[in-house]
């Protein structure tokens, strides 16, 4: 058995966000230092988080998906995943119907969200400082 991260904590990139040509995230990790061809790199977890938050804000103000289940059939679409389980998964640990439909300003709502993501992605459970922080980042 390996002792080695999951991809998406040793990328700091703890919602596995694939690489999309001309999207540069702050904090990512870019040209001849990156590793990781297909999924994006992140200087700190912190700046992965940020990521994956502001990922499901764009999702509401720019996509118009309002429902969690809306969000995270597009996060996690049925080609590369068990959507229906990452759904039951995510509103559960949330502790909300899977048709709620999240206030993507509130702190407390997104930073679930995205530990959620982030323990399903990874199989870790999120560290909370590390979401609050990434929180932080989407301010600065």
């Amino acid at each position: 058995m390996s002792n080695e991260l999951p991809r998406g904590l040793r990328n700091n990139n703890p919602g596995n966000i694939r690489v999309v040509n001309g999207q540069v995230w702050q904090g990512e990790i870019t040209g001849s230092r990156k590793k990781d061809k297909s999924f994006c790199e992140f200087v700190t977890i912190a700046h992965g988080y940020r990521a994956l938050i502001k990922l499901l804000q764009n999702y509401r103000r720019k996509n118009g998906l309002n429902t969690l289940r809306q969000m995270i059939q597009r996060w996690a679409p049925p080609h590369e995943n068990n959507t229906t389980a990452y759904l039951r998964f995510v509103a559960g640990k949330m502790g909300v119907p899977a048709d709620c439909v999240p206030d993507v300003g509130n702190r407390d709502t997104m930073c679930a969200m995205a530990a959620a993501i982030s323990e399903m992605e990874n199989g870790i459970p999120a560290q909370m400082p590390d979401v609050l922080a990434g929180w932080e980042l989407l301010n600065e």
